[in-house]
C-alpha cells in the first residue's frame, strides 16, 4: 500500500490514511481503501473497523491536480461514481466503520467521512464541503448524505458559502456524534471501537443492514444525478477556471458559463 497503513488488534482494525501533506484522495488511494475493505470483510477475527488521518489532516479533499488529466464531463462523472459507489459499500459495510477526525475533512475526506457509520472528532477540526469555491460541486454523495445528518437549510449553507464548521459544530449539528480535545480524540476512537467489538458480530451485523433501509429511492436517484452534474460542472467553463484558478493560487473569475 502506497497511501494508506493499517493493521489489526483486539479485533479492531486501523486504516490510517498517509498520503502527506494533505491525504488527499486520489483515485490511487480509493482503489487501496477497497481491497482493504476486501480483506477485513473476509476477516471473521475482525469485527470493527476506525478510520482516521496521519499528520496535520484527517483529509484536506480530493486530488485537485488529478483533475487536470481528467478529459471529459464524461470521465469526470466516471470519476464520481466510482467515489459512490465506494462510499455507499464503506455505510453498508456489514462491520462498524468509525471515522475519527482531526485537523481537517473537507470535500471528498468530508464525503469520505460521512459514509461512515459515525463521526468522532477533534473540538477544533474542520469540516466542510468548499467544491464551489472551485466552480465544482460535490460528488462522492456529498449533496445528499450531508442534508441527512444537518438538515437542507444548513447543508445549503455549508455548500453555498464554502465555509467550514468546527468539530464542536458539527456535534451540536448532527454531523459528529463525539467531540474531543485533539490529543485525546484516537484514545477515546478506541474505547468505543472496543465497547462495539464485544458485541455479537451477528447482532451488530443485523443492525447495520436495517439501518440501510432509512434511505429512500429519491436518495439514490440524487445520488446518480450529482454524479451526472458533477461532470457537466467540471465540463463547464467556469468548471475549468476554478480549477485552473486553485492551481494557481489565484481567486477565479467566474462568468456563469
Amino acid at each position: 500500500m502506497e497511501h494508506l497503513k493499517w493493521s489489526a488488534e483486539d479485533k479492531i482494525a486501523a486504516i490510517t490514511i498517509a498520503r502527506p501533506p494533505a491525504n488527499a484522495l486520489s483515485s490511487a488511494l480509493l482503489k487501496e481503501l477497497s481491497a482493504i475493505l476486501d480483506e477485513i470483510e473476509s476477516n471473521s477475527d475482525i469485527r470493527i473497523v476506525l478510520l482516521h488521518g496521519e499528520g496535520r489532516f484527517f483529509s484536506a479533499g480530493a486530488d485537485i491536480k488529478e483533475f487536470t488529466t481528467v478529459k471529459s464531463g464524461g470521465e469526470f462523472t466516471k470519476l464520481a461514481e466510482y467515489g459512490q459507489e465506494l462510499f455507499e459499500r464503506i455505510e453498508t459495510f456489514p462491520k462498524p466503520v468509525i471515522a475519527a477526525i482531526h485537523g481537517a475533512a473537507l470535500g471528498g475526506g468530508l464525503e469520505l467521512a460521512m459514509s461512515c457509520h459515525f463521526r468522532l472528532v477533534s473540538e477544533n477540526a474542520k469540516l466542510g464541503l468548499p467544491e464551489l469555491q472551485l466552480g465544482l460541486i460535490p460528488g462522492f454523495a456529498g449533496t445528499q448524505r450531508l442534508p441527512r445528518y444537518v438538515g437542507a437549510a444548513r447543508a445549503a449553507e455549508m455548500m453555498l458559502t464554502s465555509e467550514p464548521i468546527t468539530g464542536l459544530d458539527a456535534v451540536q449539528y448532527g454531523l459528529a456524534n463525539h467531540a474531543y480535545p485533539e490529543e485525546q480524540l484516537l484514545e477515546n476512537a478506541y474505547n468505543i471501537a472496543r465497547k462495539i467489538a464485544k458485541k455479537s458480530p451477528v447482532s451488530v451485523k443485523a443492525a447495520l443492514y436495517l439501518l440501510k433501509f432509512t434511505k429512500t429511492d429519491s436518495y439514490y436517484s440524487g445520488v446518480k444525478r450529482e454524479a451526472e452534474l458533477f461532470g457537466e460542472v467540471f465540463a463547464s467553463e467556469d468548471g475549468q477556471e476554478g480549477i485552473s484558478a486553485f492551481l494557481e493560487k489565484r481567486d477565479p473569475d467566474f462568468k456563469g458559463r
